[in-house]
């Protein structure tokens, strides 16, 4: 097998984007790519760090981000499994990519830019629910934000396939596997929608 080994090749094979993938780019929030974020309620952050890439799901029971103004996004970290892994890198490498989806549209808007972490309190307090903040939260700076084709989504019929889990492995399945048995997986799957619910936030 032969390895691709620098841009010109793939250049030379897929040519240069034009049109409608070059003027979809803006550089901050337009009032639709506005609309369209404050939609979406589950996005995938993506960082970089020593260790490598990182990709982690992010969701909430309304908008997943706040638009602080039209260049800058504030994103809270609630509750969690405390890996800390998109806060680590965030710290040691600030850029970051984000992928809004909204259930239903073949499309995907995609953010990158630069982000920092803090723990101010009153910028933790507008993501308050139910008496809970977040611990933190990720203030990105927006360099470039953009609408995906929708082929992806299209193919994979993410939203008109139906539930498709029945053969997926449970977390206590690969748990159980990865410990040897050490961990009863039954238990662990039979608990955890009463864990989830109570730490939801």
């Amino acid at each position: 097998m032969e390895w691709v080994k620098d841009t010109a090749e793939l250049e030379a094979v897929y040519g240069t984007a034009k049109g409608a993938p070059i003027t979809k780019v803006a550089k901050r929030l337009t009032p639709e790519y506005r609309r369209w974020i404050m939609a979406s309620r589950f996005c995938v952050v993506s960082t970089l760090g020593p260790e490598g890439a990182d990709g982690s799901p992010r969701g909430d029971d309304g908008p997943v981000v706040l638009d602080l103004d039209d260049r800058t996004l504030a994103l809270p970290d609630w509750h969690g499994n405390n890996r800390i892994d998109t806060l680590r890198n965030i710290v040691r490498d600030p850029r970051i990519a984000l992928m809004f989806m909204v259930p239903g549209s073949a499309n995907v808007v995609r953010v990158n830019g630069q982000a920092r972490v803090t723990f101010d309190d009153s910028l933790r307090a507008r993501f308050e629910k139910k008496g809970k903040l977040p611990r933190s939260v990720a203030v990105i700076r927006i360099e470039e934000v953009y609408v995906q084709c929708a082929r992806a989504v299209m193919r994979s019929r993410l939203w008109t396939a139906g539930d498709e889990s029945g053969e997926v492995p449970t977390i206590g399945t690969i748990l159980t596997a990865m410990t040897e048995g050490d961990i009863d997986g039954d238990a662990y799957d039979r608990d955890w929608p009463d864990r989830a619910v109570q730490s939801m936030w």
